[in-house]
């Protein structure tokens, strides 16, 4: 560790923080910590940007102000930055491409909030196969007029097809597989039949999960590569029984189609988590299904998981700081120019990560 008081720079930009960082981090005397605003101006925001080594940013494309996401505009001004951290799984706010290119490393806090996004999962999952939701709808609108209207059908012993198998994926596979002895399919191109198998899953083609399964759930991040891929012609795969549920991002589902598929009955009901527009309006035409269960982006956002992610957010940032051995990377490309700049700043070289088998999909899936 430096002895330099406030040698390493971290900024993040307010409301932004994550549980009990500033906390952790502020137990350091080696480690300077500073605040932005959205609506900061130029000549408040530009000394901090310009001397920063770390940027503790948000997943939160919609919430974050554009100027501060990290792209090649934004990193124009931030000349010293070695690190971009990300609050959560997700990295919509942080261009991948540019980092690399600039010799930054870029690390999410992936697993911290597996728990709560996959138990949603099952949630949507049992509300739609039950007709919790529609049943819900018509008591309280007094449409009640028999409740065999609202029969509807055990989760047991069906096919789950599970798109994206990381930390949530294999989350909603073990509990799946578990507790109600489904079935389970998944479509990861990163990872081997062998590795799918380890997390209880076939591996499959996407083709091949959408005909078989009576759910398909999105678990996967978003990335030029899975963006829009289900839309129509993937609706149009799934049985008329089946039901659509994403707690992933918006964008990788095609809110068009899915509104088509479900107008004309293609498949039975869907559960959204996220939203192209976060939060989507209240006319949006999704709204308008009593076979669909919304909810705002709330799946990973539980007490237990915030504490979680906050604490692995921390951890992370300091032991990057410390040239100590990271492992959640996103662009582990980038590791021999951030070693050799990381060594150029701090006097050290930065000890390298362990071997992670999902090292070869960060950048693209």
């Amino acid at each position: 560790m430096s002895n330099v008081v406030n040698s390493k720079r971290v900024f993040w930009v307010s409301p932004h923080q994550p549980v009990g960082f500033v906390e952790m981090l502020g137990k350091r005397d080696d480690v300077r910590l500073d605040k932005l605003e959205n609506d900061n101006p130029p000549a408040t925001a530009e000394p901090i940007l310009s001397a920063a080594h770390a940027y503790q940013t948000s997943s939160t494309r919609q919430e974050l102000a554009r100027h501060y996401h990290t792209g090649a505009d934004f990193l124009k001004h931030t000349p010293n930055l070695l690190l971009v951290s990300t609050n959560g799984a997700g990295y919509d706010t942080v261009d991948l491409k540019a980092c690399t290119e600039r010799g930054i490393l870029v690390v999410n806090q992936a697993g911290g909030n597996a728990e709560s996004v996959a138990e949603h999962v099952l949630g949507m999952m049992l509300m739609l196969v039950k007709k919790v939701g529609e049943c819900d709808r018509a008591l309280r609108s007094g449409a009640l007029k028999s409740r065999a209207a609202y029969t509807g059908h055990e989760a047991f012993g069906k096919t789950i097809g599970i798109v994206g198998l990381g930390s949530v994926g294999r989350r909603v596979a073990e509990l799946s597989g578990g507790l109600f002895r489904m079935q389970v399919l998944a479509y990861d191109p990163y990872l081997s039949a062998q590795d799918a198998r380890a997390r209880g899953a076939e591996k499959v083609a996407l083709d091949d999960l959408l005909r078989r399964a009576d759910f398909v759930s999105i678990n996967c991040p978003l990335t030029d590569e899975t963006r829009k891929m289900i839309g129509a012609r993937e609706y149009a795969l799934m049985k008329p029984s089946a039901y659509f549920v994403t707690t992933a991002r918006g964008f990788i589902h095609d809110e068009a189609a899915l509104e088509g598929a479900l107008r004309n009955n293609k498949i039975a009901g869907a559960g959204l988590d996220v939203w192209e527009e976060e939060p989507p309006p209240a006319d949006h035409p999704l709204m308008k299904f009593d076979n669909v269960i919304v909810s705002a982006h709330t799946a990973g956002v539980t007490k237990e998981a915030r504490v979680r992610m906050g604490q692995f957010a921390a951890e992370q940032m300091l032991d990057a700081l410390d040239g100590k051995p990271v492992k959640r990377i996103l662009n582990p490309r980038v590791w021999p120019d951030y070693a050799k700049r990381f060594e150029k700043t701090f006097g050290f070289a930065p000890q390298s990560p362990p071997p992670e088998p999902n090292w070869h999909a960060s950048e693209k899936h």
